[in-house]
């Protein structure tokens, strides 16, 4: 049975390709805030533990993803809190949050791909992190998108691949 996907692919007025999820919280939008943007909170989902200067400008600091080496990145543009995006190696991330009343909050994560042979690999890795978050929404316990709590990723990659969504680029535990 293939695993349901959540996101969808598409292609902005620009041309470039991203992938989006929305997921709705039932948190008021400030506690949805701090799960994206707080360090401790994000290092329960995010695929690296995620510091940043929250700021126009800012520095983004990305560290402990054992699939990847330390990095930095840029803030893009900040709204607190409402918006945030920010430069992660050449894709950006778009997070978005929009109350819908005072105890609920759609939450929407975009992906801009640098690269549309990515959308598949990054795809399926954010369906594990983002049910990361769900957990942590729910108040229930985990060990975030790296430990045995994670949902298969390979199984939402094959979904991903079935669904015809751009694929090709290197995964690294697949290619090393």
């Amino acid at each position: 049975m293939a695993a349901e996907l959540t996101g969808t692919y598409l292609t902005l007025d620009d041309g470039r390709s991203a992938v989006r999820f929305t997921r709705t919280y039932d948190h008021p939008v400030e506690r949805v805030w701090q799960f994206a943007t707080d360090p401790d909170e994000s290092a329960h989902w995010f695929p690296s533990r995620l510091d940043i200067e929250l700021r126009d400008g800012g520095t983004v600091r990305f560290s402990g993803d054992p699939r990847q080496a330390n990095a930095t990145g840029t803030v893009l543009a900040f709204d607190e809190p409402r918006h945030l995006s920010f430069t992660w190696g050449g894709d950006e991330l778009h997070f978005d949050l929009e109350a819908l009343d005072g105890k609920r909050t759609r939450f929407t994560l975009t992906q801009v791909l640098a690269e549309e042979n990515t959308a598949a690999r990054n795809g399926a890795g954010w369906e594990v992190c983002l049910l990361a978050l769900d957990a942590l929404a729910r108040g229930e316990g985990h060990g975030g998108p790296h430990s045995e709590d994670a949902a298969n990723w390979r199984e939402f990659y094959d979904a991903y691949l079935g669904a015809g969504i751009p694929s090709g680029a290197p995964v690294p535990s697949l290619d090393a």
